[in-house]
């Protein structure tokens, strides 16, 4: 049963903040992407509409979240980026590609480790979201990103659905893909990354 109320607690920089129901009762945690798409941001005092939902501790969120007075908007598509299946492909052609000799191994052993802390990294982003707890700053998801984690970060993006709808992240998350991209390509062209390895090795 859809419940009515006011948005209160709202934290516009962080994208969240709680519902309170009009006749009184128990307030739901409310996160930006619960919103239909089209929505304007929320702000504190407007009038919305949700779908409470209990989860396993417990905790009662706001689904399915409508501004008073808005249309029924047509279900969210799937994304169309396939982010996992995109993130999981580079890393195994990664492998393939230092396993032939065709890239320094500890070129993938950066990209697997920096991969994988990333996905640890959105996955905790997530869950503080969730929890109300302090979050990752933007700039260290972005840094790890640009530093070979961004195939792990793609998978985590669409795993645990968090930060694909943000378009401001994205600009800038797929920057850091171009660029890192770019300067594993300079390094493998001029010959400074092998240069770099026999250095090490001698």
């Amino acid at each position: 049963m859809r419940l009515a109320g006011r948005i209160a607690d709202w934290n516009d920089d962080k994208g969240f903040g709680f519902a309170t129901p009009s006749g009184g009762g128990t307030r739901a945690f409310v996160h930006i992407n619960a919103f239909q798409r089209g929505s304007r941001r929320p702000a504190e005092g407007d009038l919305v509409s949700w779908l409470p939902v209990v989860d396993m501790r417990g905790r009662t969120n706001a689904t399915q979240v409508r501004h008073a007075g808005e249309k029924i908007a047509v279900p969210r598509q799937p994304s169309r980026i396939p982010r996992a299946a995109l993130g999981t492909l580079v890393l195994l052609a990664t492998a393939v590609a230092g396993v032939a000799g065709w890239v320094p191994l500890p070129l993938v052993a950066a990209y697997v480790v920096a991969s994988l802390l990333a996905w640890l990294m959105y996955r905790s982003d997530k869950l503080a979201a969730q929890r109300e707890l302090q979050r990752t700053p933007e700039a260290t998801l972005h840094l790890v990103g640009l530093l070979c984690g961004w195939p792990g970060a793609l998978i985590a993006q669409q795993l645990f659905r968090h930060k694909t709808i943000k378009q401001p992240f994205q600009l800038v998350f797929w920057s850091t893909v171009v660029l890192n991209l770019a300067a594993v390509a300079w390094l493998l062209r001029s010959g400074f990354a092998e240069g770099l390895l026999a250095t090490f090795a001698n």
